[in-house]
């Protein structure tokens, strides 16, 4: 009778070890997948970063303003009657 169950225990151990084996290689996967995505996600957010720069620019030329004048107004704190829907930059203008 004990030979029973040292075999039903390492048939467990064996199926546990399949488990865990597959859970590893599951595991390598997924990471692989994570960085994938990662890598878009950072190559995205890149891009966007970029367009707005561009963005920028563009307005800073067709403004007409000087440098100064721009620093100046960033780098200005802003004001309580300038709510969170406000748009600064009109203020320019």
């Amino acid at each position: 009778m004990k030979e029973m169950k040292t075999m039903a225990r390492t048939k467990s151990l064996a199926s546990l070890d399949a488990q865990i084996t597959k859970a590893q290689e599951d595991l390598v996967k997924a990471k692989a997948k994570y960085d994938t995505v990662a890598d878009t996600l950072e190559k995205l957010q890149s891009e966007k970063k970029e367009l707005q720069a561009r963005q920028i620019m563009k307005a800073f030329i067709k403004s007409g303003r000087s440098f100064q004048e721009i620093m100046n107004f960033l780098s200005s704190p802003m004001q309580p009657s300038q709510s969170a829907g406000s748009n600064p930059a009109t203020e320019l203008c």
